[in-house]
């Protein structure tokens, strides 16, 4: 698999030097690369309790990420889900440690408890106060010995970083963090594995199935389970955690393990905030990546059992940009529609034959759904088919409300529910297509005529025409043979359609920015969904 990387020995040091450039001086790392990763914070004042923590690369923002004011002092880092060595931590535990002694905050993996726990004995043995707390919040296994450490560290390095960076001792710290890390519960979900620099990617989660409880470096996880999508995905999650609460107040902390799109986690934030209030979670921290697994397309949750004193710790101002805040969950705000957006709807009128033609055009639409995407993939961003469909449903649900039995109100009415509910440049032209049919209709103009004037609108407004490479070139044609018949108005849709396979290059819409090989041999989606539409009318006839 491609990477943006020079070479998988380099990828980490140059990483962290990335990191560094635009710290603008706040941070810095020791001289010791590659062997000794150490990054720390150049305002340190070593007073204070310092706070450790670090392991191996490939989760990203954490660890290096979260150096700062108000949370970790220092990370060490090892290479790609490998524990930094002893040397490493000793000399990061060195370089920032003073009188008030220093906290290491370490995930329960063999590799980091015995590194960190090495290089604490050499540091005490070196006159200074050192203190660990091991983090064992992954509660996907219940009966692995030693539970994993995973995203429900960054609760510890939040509330410890906080009280230290409030001048706390090293005993209120530590307790603080005890505190934490017994109540704090984590479990994740990945549709994908993850792929190490310089690997081939690993196979192991199939088609339609999604693994739940898997480890932050790709280990697999307690059972593969059918994805049926975000909604069942969250609550298999939610159930999996519910044992572990008990009473009073939690925090949330939704975490992208890399590979989630924005969209995704959006998604996932709102599943999650629809089941908070049965589970006493009143705040949420993200989503956002924090504990990540490279580019794993997966989330996990982690909760928290909060007190006034975590929320005010876990809400105290930090410096690392990484970390997204704490947010009370709340309900959906909404503001009415400025004056002159709010629609005055004609009033509802039946006509059985024209409700069973709008029935009928949904129909086909949806029915094109995957095939019109697939299309427009070669020469657009693949969802012509999506947003048709998802006019068609609008279409079906506004049926009730449509006067069906006035022909100028209604192409007004459809034009109206297409300027809301369908997207892009399709959206907005075909609502100016039924609205103008509207106008001509209310015109004099019968049914066909009032069409044909609509795409004249059309082709005025949105600068295309015949030859364009749009769904005007079936358009046009299945308009001009309509008071034929619809079986002549399909066969000249189907012609136009495929003569935009033989135009490679188009003049307007997504497809003019692409070149000409993508173009050669592909029907325009367009005009392939307006074929569509004419041909399924015509065998209905």
């Amino acid at each position: 698999m491609k990477q943006f990387m020079n070479s998988k020995e380099n990828i980490v040091t140059e990483a962290i030097d990335g990191l560094l450039r635009l710290s603008s001086g706040r941070l810095a790392r020791l001289d010791g690369y590659p062997h000794i990763k150490v990054v720390m914070r150049t305002d340190w004042d070593r007073s204070r309790v310092a706070l450790v923590s670090g392991g191996g690369s490939g989760h990203e923002p954490s660890h290096a990420g979260f150096v700062g004011a108000g949370m970790l002092t220092a990370a060490i880092c090892g290479d790609v889900f490998a524990s930094p060595s002893v040397d490493a931590v000793l000399a990061g535990i060195l370089a920032v440690t003073g009188k008030a002694g220093c906290l290491l905050i370490v995930k329960n993996y063999t590799g980091d408890r015995l590194n960190f726990g090495l290089a604490a004995e050499r540091a005490r043995a070196f006159g200074l106060k050192v203190a660990m707390v091991i983090v064992d919040d992954d509660i996907a296994l219940p009966d692995l010995p030693q539970a994993r450490g995973v995203a429900g560290t960054l609760f510890v390095h939040k509330i410890a970083g906080a009280l230290a960076e409030g001048g706390a001792s090293l005993a209120e710290v530590e307790a603080a963090a005890r505190k934490v890390v017994a109540g704090a519960v984590s479990i994740g979900m990945s549709l994908d594995t993850c792929t190490v620099p310089g690997s081939p990617k690993a196979a192991r989660i199939g088609d339609g199935k999604a693994e739940l409880g898997l480890g932050i470096h790709g280990e697999a996880g307690i059972e593969q389970v059918d994805f049926t999508g975000a909604s069942a995905a969250m609550t298999m999650v939610l159930d999996r955690l519910k044992p572990h609460l008990g009473a009073g107040t939690h925090v949330a902390l939704l975490n992208n393990l890399g590979g989630a799109t924005e969209l995704e986690m959006g998604v996932l934030a709102e599943e999650l905030a629809r089941a908070a209030a049965d589970m006493g979670v009143e705040w949420m921290i993200g989503p956002a990546p924090l504990m990540t697994s490279l580019d794993m397309q997966g989330f996990s949750v982690s909760l928290l059992p909060a007190g006034g004193a975590e929320i005010a710790a876990l809400r105290a101002p930090v410096g690392p940009r990484a970390w997204p805040g704490l947010s009370p969950i709340g309900a959906v705000a909404t503001l009415p529609l400025p004056d002159g957006l709010t629609p005055i709807r004609p009033l509802a009128s039946a006509h059985p034959d024209r409700r069973a033609l709008i029935e009928r055009c949904a129909a086909l639409l949806i029915a094109a759904e995957a095939d019109l995407n697939a299309l427009d993939a070669l020469s657009g961003d693949g969802d012509t088919g999506a947003t048709l469909a998802t006019a068609a449903h609008a279409l079906i649900d506004a049926l009730d409300r449509l006067p069906l039995a006035d022909t100028t109100q209604l192409f007004r009415a459809i034009g109206m529910e297409l300027s809301q509910t369908m997207g892009g440049s399709s959206g907005v032209l075909l609502a100016i297509f039924f609205t103008a049919a509207g106008d001509a209709s209310a015109g004099g103009k019968n049914w066909p005529d009032a069409l044909r004037a609509a795409l004249e609108r059309v082709m005025q407004v949105g600068g295309a025409g015949p030859g364009d490479r749009t769904m005007i070139d079936a358009l046009g044609p299945a308009l001009d043979k309509l008071p034929a018949g619809l079986e002549e108005a399909a066969k000249a849709a189907r012609r136009g359609a495929d003569l935009t396979a033989t135009i490679i290059r188009a003049k307007a819409g997504r497809a003019s920015y692409v070149g000409a090989d993508k173009l050669a041999g592909h029907n325009d989606p367009g005009a392939e969904a307006v074929a569509r539409l004419f041909e399924g009318l015509a065998k209905g006839e």
